[in-house]
Formats: structure tokens, sequence, C-alpha cells
């Protein structure tokens, strides 16, 4: 009698979603590890600070580059990189969490080249906006701007989703409302902050470019806007 293959309790992450979760774990790993003395001496203690000027992303250095019409590589390359370094241990995990939940939902609907191009595109287009609209000194760091591109990603498949089945669309932007009402909440209790026009435009760009990336997603779209 053959016996079937026992299955695993809950599906496998794709391969991308966990090399992202290392991506952004393994920082945080070497930050505690040295701010408890394990590894690096004295000298760890100021490791995340050093990171975050070094791999975070500047709004200044932006409008230096674009005022002079310097595009250095080793700063055009914060615009990803700014994302797997974080401020805190706390948000460093938010971020994976929330990583590892979208990551999972949207790369089994949409695949794993999906997962990368809106969590990449999400930190890029984030850090654009973010230089763009503002004139703000505070450094861009963390994974948020590139998960709300998955968040992105998320809400358009809800927004297919529930209008193939002809239910009320907006709720396909609960989650995301959801988000940034804590963020205020937040800014009410610690002070009012401006990066959440950098997670608001990756968030944007995970929407619109899943039209592209969800097969047929641009026709359904297309269809939907001529029936309204």
């Amino acid at each position: 009698m053959n016996v079937p293959p026992a299955q695993p309790p809950v599906n496998p992450l794709p391969p991308v979603v966990l090399l992202l979760f290392a991506a952004i774990a393994l920082p945080e790993v070497v930050f505690l590890l040295g701010t408890q003395g394990v590894v690096g001496g004295p000298d760890a203690v100021g490791w995340r600070l050093t990171a975050i000027e070094t791999y975070g992303f500047s709004g200044d250095l932006f409008d230096w580059m674009r005022a002079n019409g310097r595009w250095i590589p080793e700063h055009l390359m914060r615009f990803v990189t700014y994302a797997f370094v974080h401020g805190t241990f706390t948000s460093t995990i938010f971020a994976a969490v929330l990583m590892l939940a979208l990551g999972k939902l949207v790369g089994e609907a949409m695949g794993q080249v999906a997962v990368l191009v809106l969590f990449l595109g999400g930190s890029v287009f984030g850090a654009f906006v973010y230089a763009l609209l503002l004139d703000d000194p505070t450094w861009l760091v963390g994974g948020f701007p590139a998960v709300y591109g998955l968040i992105g990603g998320y809400s358009f498949l809800m927004w297919q989703r529930l209008a193939e089945t002809g239910e009320q669309q907006l709720k396909a932007f609960s989650l995301i409302a959801v988000l940034l009402g804590i963020q205020l909440i937040f800014g009410v209790f610690f002070g009012p902050s401006t990066l959440w026009v950098a997670d608001l435009a990756g968030f944007a760009f995970g929407f619109v470019a899943s039209v592209l990336l969800v097969p047929g997603g641009l026709a359904r779209v297309l269809h939907h806007m001529r029936r309204d």
C-alpha cells in the first residue's frame, strides 16, 4: 500500500521571502551581539549608528546629487540598503513579521519575482518620493516602505477578488488604513513623523505595479473601469 507523503502543517515560505527575512534579521542579530559585548569589543556599541550613516537613505544627499548632477553609486545604493537597517530592535521585529506574512501571501498568489519587485520597488519609490516631496534631514531607515509595497500587492489582490464577488472594494484597503491609523496614534504620543510619506509611496507603488505583475490584472482593471 502506497503511503502519501506527510504534508507540512503550514505551507513552506517561498525562498525569496526567507532570503529577505535573513537580510532584515541578520544585521539586527549583529547589532544585538555587539551591544551585549559578544562580538566587536567596545566599538560594537556604535555599529547601528554607523550602519545607518553608511546604508541609510538621506534626503539631503539626494538633493545634493540632484543639484550637482552627480549620481554616486555608493549613495544610490541607499535607495535599497536602508530597508535592511533599522533604528530599533522593535521596528526590526515588526518589519520582519509583516514581510514574512505578506511575502508568503503575495508569493503564493503572484510568484517570487513579484515579491522581489514589490519589496525593492517599494523601497526605491518610497525613498524617492520622501526625498522629492520633503525637506527633512531625518534619516530614512527600515523596511516599512518596502513592506508597504507588499501591502500594495496584497491590497490589489483583495481589490480584484472583491470586484469578482461583487463586494465593496474599499474593504481591500482596510489593512493600509489600520496601519496608517496606528502610525497616527504613535505620532500623537511620540511626536509627529514624516516617514509615513515613504510608507504610503511604497504602498502606491505596490498597488500600481501589481496591475502589471498579476496575469490579466490590467485587463481586469480596464474592464471594471468601463463597467463603472
